[in-house]
């Protein structure tokens, strides 16, 4: 009575597992769908970087603007607007002069009245095609 107890006990449980087929079936499935992850997110950090960059560069461009209604003139430098007047507080922080790729901005009075503020970009080279501005 017993053995025949136990032998319906393991057909049982060898019945509840999964087969090979079952496993490969659920290994493939997650194969396509990492597949379609990788290709829809791969390439959007460089967009990313590119959108922080000009928000950035806004941001710059504020600061620039607000340092010339303060003191009747453009800054030399953008180092002038991490730099506290005594009353306020600094325009900038030095890591703000950075773009997303970690290379400085470089600036420059155009005229009187304008001024760039310049990106390289993503490959990192001042004057070529990649270069974000204001």
């Amino acid at each position: 009575m017993q053995s025949k107890i136990s032998r319906e006990v393991i057909k049982q449980s060898a019945r509840s597992g999964f087969t090979l087929v079952e496993l490969l079936l659920v290994v493939a499935i997650l194969g396509v769908l990492a597949g379609i992850v990788v290709v829809n997110v791969a390439g959007k950090g460089e967009g990313a970087r590119i959108q922080a960059t000009r928000q950035s560069i806004a941001n710059i461009s504020t600061a620039v603007n607000l340092f010339e209604v303060a003191n009747n003139g453009f800054p030399d430098s953008l180092d002038q607007l991490t730099v506290s007047d005594g009353n306020n507080p600094p325009l900038l922080k030095k890591d703000q002069l950075n773009d997303a790729w970690g290379t400085q901005f470089q600036y420059k009075k155009t005229d009187k009245y304008m001024f760039e503020i310049r990106s390289a970009g993503p490959d990192r080279v001042m004057g070529s095609d990649d270069d974000i501005t204001n």
